[in-house]
């Protein structure tokens, strides 16, 4: 029996199809097409956009702003949270985060994004009496933090400019920057040196630097930063810690991409 009545037969069953759909939208990593997706599947047409309707409807995956290329939707990426979240990372991933928070002797959080914010997935806190609640769960901005802004330079110009478009660039201290220009020279500036940094943008008298934490495709999955007041640790003094933060985030990395046994 045919798949549909203009397509060739195809003996893979619903569900394989929908799941190799999604396996495709994270492989490639960027808002996609169905029919870039066809590229490597090869279904009908008709099957296709049934299946793209299904995954929507069900909050797999969730249409761009140009209303042509989708992204994974809620649940995918609930169920992305839920892998890096395993108890196996986990434990190995808060291994090497007390080790970093312990060098530099401040907290230490890694966050991933979500739609307009980045969120704490995990966090590792200074053992100083004075430190800044940001505890797991908190949603923090893009535009302002060093973890949002690196991310936004992953990006490519088209996205990031549709992107700005619609982000409310909100003033959160004198520092924020919230001129679209000066939004954009910043982040061109993280692409070339490949890290973030928050010099007050976001809490008045808290600094922050972040790096990526990359799949084995490297592309940035997440990021590894810290926090510090800044009587404690002015921004120039965080740069000294910069190699140990990198050295840490490449060790996450590893743990992503490594063979389990």
């Amino acid at each position: 029996m045919l798949d549909d009545e203009t397509g060739p037969p195809d003996t893979r069953p619903r569900s394989l199809r929908m799941l190799l759909i999604l396996e495709e939208i994270a492989r490639l990593g960027v808002p996609t097409t169905p029919t870039e997706i066809n590229r490597s599947l090869d279904l009908p047409k008709p099957t296709l956009h049934r299946l793209f309707t299904s995954l929507e409807d069900e909050g797999f995956l969730q249409r761009e702003h140009d209303g042509r290329s989708y992204s994974p939707g809620p649940r995918m990426r609930l169920m992305a949270t839920g892998i890096i979240s395993s108890t196996r990372i986990r434990s190995a991933r808060l291994a090497v985060m007390n080790r970093l928070a312990k060098q530099i002797g401040e907290t230490c959080n890694l966050a991933i994004a979500d739609r307009s914010e980045m969120i704490y997935l995990d966090r590792v806190e200074t053992e100083w009496p004075l430190r800044i609640q940001l505890p797991i769960g908190t949603r923090v901005p893009f535009h302002c933090t060093a973890s949002g802004k690196l991310y936004l330079s992953t990006f490519s110009d088209a996205r990031l400019d549709r992107m700005l478009a619609n982000l409310p660039l909100e003033q959160k201290t004198e520092r924020t920057l919230t001129d679209k220009a000066a939004l954009l020279a910043n982040i061109e500036q993280i692409r070339e040196r490949g890290h973030s940094e928050d010099n007050e943008e976001f809490i008045e008298g808290m600094i922050a630097l972040a790096v990526p934490i990359n799949d084995a495709h490297g592309r940035m999955v997440s990021t590894l930063a810290f926090h510090a007041p800044t009587p404690r640790m002015p921004i120039d003094l965080a740069y000294s810690h910069l190699d140990s933060l990198k050295d840490a985030a490449s060790e996450l990395s590893r743990l992503l991409t490594e063979d389990p046994r």
